[in-house]
């Protein structure tokens, strides 16, 4: 299904519709087929104005078996469509679903389409020969084939991908091609579809676009960001779900001078990065939360050095292996704190797939001018989603300039800082005249030979900590059409799309609502605190279980109440909505409560209903 949901967003962002995706898949690389846990989905929404979000409730779905009914059906809009496999519906496969008997005689409320795709499939691929296996692998093209005649999406595009993709077994290729055909063809023959639905494009702004994945769009902004500092790119990372891709993507853009390596473990990736860096490179690492546990030794390393570094953390759900596949926020505080001693490191986040490339192209500002490393906080989400991106020209990127140190005829001072940024030089090895001293103990403040004098140790830790807190982010702007509302949605992350939709749909019920949303969660911005205080109430939507409304009330002693969600999953933009009416309605806090509460009922055996 993912491969079908990619074709069909592919023609959708290629007509002109505004669109927002979220794959969702199993853990497991070959995962039971026909079970619960095996359950592969692949959600779009498209229209023809800006969305912000994935949606809440599909208007269609297709399910391929019993497990994909079962799994999905409940997120189906009232009166929605249900496009059903029925060949699938074998006793065996209910079973595995777990339904005793017939689950479509009891559906009510939705528009069902039973259709025996698998059937109608291996009919129309029989002229090409393939096999049995390889007619009922096919059966997916035919459910898009229906889709595209549903919504009179172009085929042209989806037959030349499909032949291109199997160039070197044509047969498979065509057979592919003939079931997406044979579907488009169901739908315009069958009298079960009353009308087609039309879709306009968008009223985008003006530009070169292309549908981006965060991961994907993550990696153009680093080659952009190398391209800006003159920095030839190194990547050293080790596989791990969800941050693999980037790994994946990186490695077909060495013609931009990109080095990939794939390191055997997690400290080696990190390691060669920061090796990287000290050579003169764009040193880059990439991981999920696990692995950034791992890396934390040489993160602190980087900041005793003062090295440019960039940590890309894909975030998922924990702790330990946790929901590999699954998205959560629940790194913040780890991104922040997660090292030994007093090591600040900037912490910046995108809040969508396209704007993973901006993003990125600003860590790599902030980790080149302030020495520094830096971490990136993206997630699942964000990672897997996908939509629309206007590709910039690059030169209408900032300048990064590393300023390289270069000898002179004084001695080299290896920690002479800016008067500006605080950070130190970047003395390339092999230069003659700038050796020094580098690794993880303390260094002189003057020539940066070891030292252990305490006052020297508390020197050098307050200025690491100055550098920081000097580096330039711009201020927090908020969203408060006609300036009269009470509260403010502080979010971070992927969780702007859900807001900004709640955001919407609560105006529209004439309730003023104000939206504040952080790329830069270290330092934070300026006026971020005179912001906080100029509203009554501040509310912190979350996919973890408050980690950034605890930052703003220690930090501004503001009551920024949590909103948590650690289900894995996306809020919902209808979830937000209830929550901010309660908040207008001084209940929310009463329902926070309530979550924590339910959790201990359920591992007491309690009656959570109650």
């Amino acid at each position: 299904m993912q491969l079908a949901g990619d074709r069909f967003t592919a023609e959708a962002a290629a007509f002109g519709n505004d669109l927002a995706t979220q794959p969702n898949f199993p853990a497991e690389i070959r995962a039971p087929q026909g079970t619960l846990p095996g359950v592969s989905s692949f959600q779009i929404h498209f229209a023809d104005y800006d969305i912000l979000t994935p949606g809440d409730r599909p208007d269609v779905l297709v399910v391929m078996n019993p497990a994909a009914l079962k799994t999905n059906v409940g997120d189906l809009r009232a009166g929605g469509v249900l496009l059903v496999n029925t060949d699938e519906f074998t006793k065996r496969n209910l079973a595995k679903a777990g339904y005793q008997g017939d689950p479509l005689a009891g559906l009510t409320g939705l528009v069902v389409h039973e259709v025996p795709m698998s059937t109608l499939t291996r009919g129309a691929v029989e002229p090409t020969g393939v096999g049995k296996r390889d007619a009922g692998r096919a059966k997916n093209m035919f459910a898009l084939g229906l889709l595209c005649w549903m919504y009179q999406r172009p085929t042209e595009g989806t037959e030349r991908f499909l032949r291109e993709k199997f160039a070197r077994k044509p047969e498979i290729g065509e057979a592919n091609v003939l079931a997406f055909r044979a579907g488009w063809n169901y739908g315009e023959t069958t009298e079960a579809f009353a009308s087609t639905i039309e879709i306009a494009p968008a009223r985008l702004p003006a530009g070169t676009y292309r549908q981006v994945t965060g991961n994907v769009a993550l990696s153009q902004g680093l080659v952009a960001a190398g391209r800006r500092a003159g920095l030839p790119v190194f990547l050293g990372s080790y596989p791990i779900t969800p941050a693999s891709d980037i790994l994946h993507e990186l490695s077909r853009l060495t013609r931009f001078g990109v080095t990939t390596f794939q390191a055997e473990d997690e400290i080696a990736g990190i390691g060669a990065a920061l090796g990287a860096a000290f050579g003169g490179a764009l040193g880059v690492t990439t991981t999920s939360g696990p692995g950034l546990a791992l890396k934390s030794e040489t993160i602190g390393l980087a900041v005793m050095t003062e090295l440019p570094l960039l940590v890309v953390d894909v975030q998922r759900g924990g702790p330990s292996t946790g929901l590999p596949t699954k998205t959560e926020q629940a790194d913040l505080f780890q991104a922040l704190h997660g090292r030994n001693g007093e090591s600040p490191v900037p912490v910046v986040a995108p809040r969508s797939p396209a704007d993973c490339f901006g993003a990125a192209v600003e860590a790599a500002r902030m980790a080149v001018t302030y020495r520094t490393p830096v971490l990136l906080l993206s997630d699942g989400a964000i990672a897997n989603g996908s939509e629309p991106w206007r590709i910039p020209e690059l030169d209408d990127l900032p300048r990064i300039e590393p300023a390289f140190a270069e000898a002179g005829g004084e001695e080299f001072a290896p920690y002479r800082r800016d008067r500006e940024t605080l950070a130190r030089p970047w003395a390339v090895p092999g230069t003659a005249g700038l050796e020094h001293r580098i690794g993880g103990l303390e260094k002189s403040h003057q020539d940066g030979a070891i030292s252990y004098d305490p006052d020297n140790h508390d020197l050098m830790v307050r200025l690491r900590q100055a550098k920081i807190d000097r580096v330039d982010v711009p201020d927090a702007v908020v969203d408060d059409p006609g300036g009269r509302a009470r509260t403010l949605v502080v979010g971070w992350g992927s969780s702007y799309g859900p807001i900004g939709a709640a955001c919407r749909r609560v105006r529209d019920r004439g309730v003023p609502i104000a939206q504040a949303h952080l790329r830069h969660l270290n330092p934070l911005p300026a006026n971020l605190g005179e912001v906080l205080r100029s509203y009554e109430r501040v509310v912190v939507p979350e996919m973890n279980l408050g980690q950034l409304s605890m930052i703003l009330r220690a930090r501004y002693l503001v009551d920024a109440q949590p909103v948590t969600k650690v289900a894995g999953q996306a809020f919902l933009a209808e979830e937000l909505e209830e929550v901010l009416l309660e908040v207008e309605a001084g209940t929310m806090a009463a329902t926070e409560r309530k979550k924590m509460a339910a959790a201990v009922a359920v591992a007491r055996g309690e009656d959570t209903a109650k």
